[in-house]
């Protein structure tokens, strides 16, 4: 077994004995780097030299007390000997490039379950802890539909908006598609918030998805650690999408980061009167993209990167890959392999239709679907012949919308 103290390098203790006397401070931990030049000349810096920078009184006092630090260091190695978590540094290749990019980059991530994902282009969505009924089906729907495009769902592991997009990147039949999803931590990597949200996690971990945090082991949650949160799901992503939120949410803040970041953001409107929806009504009133379809999404993102857009559909080998992505915005790379292509303004649905691998239709959906056919039928046509109850219906067709085989056309709903 490998001994405890030579589990990582001089450097990597260094980086991380730092960032434990800092207490995980951005600011503080940057500044010793910038003056000293690296972690290990700052680490052994006697403690006036920090005086001298205006390093604040408590991570002085930790710099005096460095048995505390050792001691911090040992059950941080033991825990990583032990396959609790794991560990990236950012001078590593397994840490995610794009991080690298952001203003204030963490200097290391904890990490459990497959950090792979890390490498895998990334779009976020976020919204409101409390969302209604019809935005955590959308929720789920938008992060199902992206996730089996290829891309990995990113959000905050928070209640409402941010489980069911997990969920949704989750709740993939082909176990090819599985685990694309990526969990921003407002703790430590081992303080599972909310607590009932442990079965979450460990659904993540075990298909496949990966969580990650830059704070310590065995922070607790705090009002300061969720938008240090917020610009690292930005951060990670190739742009972000508002599903619902009010005007005070954190999710406008990771939308700002997105745009301050110069990615795009997305925002799904609702009814008017929908004060649940202020926040994506505020964000289209700003500039954010309005969408309605998932496909929208692939079709801008694609477009962005100067490449034709891609529609991607449950047989698709589509792994995206960080590497062949830069995602510095000025030269990007997708691996296309195996993925049919349909130029830029072509319709989503024209392209399902010419794809060699058609989608499969859901059982519960399937009544609906043999109802209609390529001349169109209106609601009132589909009620009688269905059965279903008007939210039922309107449901299902909403349903099969998203999958890409129907399309509405002057209040009538036809195959594509």
């Amino acid at each position: 077994m490998t001994a405890v103290s030579s589990l990582l390098s001089d450097e990597q203790r260094a980086v991380l004995a730092l960032w434990t006397e800092v207490n995980a401070s951005l600011s503080a931990y940057h500044k010793l780097v910038t003056y000293f030049g690296n972690a290990e000349l700052a680490w052994c810096a006697k403690v006036e030299a920090w005086r001298q920078l205006g390093i604040h009184s408590t991570h002085l006092k930790r710099h005096e007390q460095p048995q505390q630090t050792q001691a911090t260091i040992d059950a941080i190695q033991q825990a990583l000997l032990d396959n609790k978590y794991g560990l990236l540094f950012a001078d590593q290749s397994d840490y995610p490039p794009q991080l690298l990019d952001i203003y204030d980059p963490p200097p290391l991530l904890f990490y459990r379950g497959d950090k792979a994902r890390l490498q895998q282009a990334q779009i976020a969505i976020v919204g409101s802890r409390k969302p209604t009924t019809h935005a955590q089906k959308i929720t789920f729907d938008m992060a199902q539909y992206l996730a089996q495009a290829g891309y990995i769902i990113t959000s905050g592991l928070a209640m409402g908006v941010d489980k069911r997009a997990h969920l949704g990147a989750l709740a993939q039949v082909d176990t090819e598609y599985q685990g694309r999803t990526v969990g921003v931590m407002g703790t430590g990597i081992d303080v599972n918030y909310p607590n009932h949200h442990d079965k979450l996690f460990s659904q993540i971990i075990e298909q496949g998805g990966c969580i990650i945090s830059e704070l310590l082991p065995h922070t607790q949650p705090h009002k300061h650690t969720f938008p240090r949160r917020n610009r690292l799901v930005a951060g990670l992503s190739l742009a972000t999408i508002v599903t619902e939120a009010t005007i005070q949410s954190g999710s406008l803040i990771t939308a700002r980061l997105t745009s301050e970041q110069g990615k795009q953001v997305f925002a799904i409107p609702s009814h008017i009167d929908n004060s649940n929806a202020e926040g994506c009504h505020h964000l289209i009133r700003e500039g954010a993209t309005l969408i309605y379809h998932p496909q929208q999404v692939l079709e801008d993102i694609n477009s962005q990167l100067g490449y034709q857009s891609h529609n991607y559909n449950s047989s698709d080998n589509a792994e995206l890959n960080i590497e062949q992505a830069n995602l510095s915005q000025s030269s990007h790379s997708i691996n296309t392999d195996n993925i049919s292509t349909t130029t830029i303004g072509q319709s989503p649905q024209s392209s399902l239709k010419s794809s060699s691998n058609a989608i499969v239709i859901p059982e519960n959906l399937t009544q609906v679907y043999e109802q209609l056919d390529w001349h169109g039928q209106d609601l009132d046509a589909l009620l009688i012949t269905t059965n279903l109850t008007p939210p039922q219906l309107i449901g299902q067709l909403m349903e099969l919308e998203l999958l890409g085989v129907i399309s509405v056309q002057g209040g009538r709903y036809l195959r594509v």
